[in-house]
């Protein structure tokens, strides 16, 4: 009998030990990579609540969501509240990290008039695309993203209200990004370049550089998608000149890239719904803005 308690004893010494290596492995970084299928499954989220109109309950309920969700992965959430007209808005923004802030930003409004629908102009957009795939995208980025990106740059994950109420009772687009540039100069705070991304995840994707960004972030982030084998879905030629959330950083003189597909078909229509969102669309701009963030940093020469 005892010759058998050195094999007892090494056995339980083992068995502790693959316990607390079980137990350090689940507490461990997993280094998640980011997933087109989880930014998808937010965007089916807030079309669920219907129209996240200016004044809704489905944009109260949506900006709820988001800070709720960014604050569970340790981001410092604060919210920029301001009016306009009879309406109050709420800008959300949440930050991590140390060093030059770097912003990501989106809408995560939808227009109350689908005014372009070739059938009823009366109803809201649902705004699967516009309105719902940006948030799909920066809320799977802010589940995913710490050191390096955080060791490199105070990331800041930038969700504007007000964005898709333009020429509708007489408001101009973008109100949420003008109001947060406006606070933002007034502070001395100026962030070293922003992306802002728009309608980026239809099934038949194609992003073209936009005429008034910056020229040297849009290469810079477009031969990041090359390299990631995007080249097909980034394409590296001027279409459209847009009015978005970036133009007021644009005009502030910050470096600044809208990333968006303004050959949507079922924009401000009725039918722009879950069914026209492509995981593979959210997948190949969710690892590009990743490896952006992750890389060398991005400096205007």
């Amino acid at each position: 009998m005892n010759r058998r308690w050195p094999w007892l004893r090494k056995a339980l010494l083992w068995g502790a030990l693959g316990l607390v290596l079980l137990a350090l492995g689940a507490c461990a970084p997993r280094g998640e990579r980011f997933s087109g299928r989880r930014a998808y499954a937010h965007v089916r989220r807030l079309v669920q609540m219907g129209s996240r109109a200016v004044g809704t309950e489905g944009n109260r309920q949506a900006g709820d969501y988001i800070i709720r969700y960014l604050k569970r992965y340790g981001w410092e959430v604060s919210t920029q509240d301001f009016a306009f007209g009879d309406e109050s808005l709420r800008n959300i923004i949440a930050r991590k990290g140390q060093g030059p802030i770097v912003i990501l930003g989106t809408h995560y409004d939808t227009r109350p008039l689908a005014d372009r629908d070739p059938s009823d102009r009366t109803r809201p957009v649902p705004g699967a695309n516009d309105g719902g795939s940006g948030v799909g995208v920066l809320l799977e980025l802010g589940r995913i993203l710490g050191p390096p990106a955080t060791e490199q740059a105070e990331i800041w994950l930038v969700f504007f209200d007000g964005e898709d109420r333009g020429e509708i009772e007489g408001w101009p687009y973008s109100v949420g990004a003008y109001q947060m540039v406006s606070d933002l100069a007034r502070s001395g705070i100026k962030p070293s370049y922003v992306v802002v991304v728009d309608m980026i995840g239809d099934a038949d994707q194609a992003i073209y550089y936009e005429w008034s960004s910056t020229m040297a972030l849009q290469e810079h982030i477009w031969g990041i998608a090359e390299r990631l084998g995007y080249g097909a879905y980034f394409q590296k030629q001027v279409r459209y000149h847009i009015l978005d959330d970036h133009t007021p950083f644009v005009q502030w003189g910050v470096p600044a890239a809208l990333l968006i597909d303004f050959d949507y078909r079922y924009w401000h229509t009725t039918q722009d719904t879950l069914d026209k969102i492509s995981v593979d669309s959210l997948q190949r701009v969710g690892a590009t803005l990743e490896t952006l963030l992750n890389g060398e940093p991005f400096v205007v020469r």
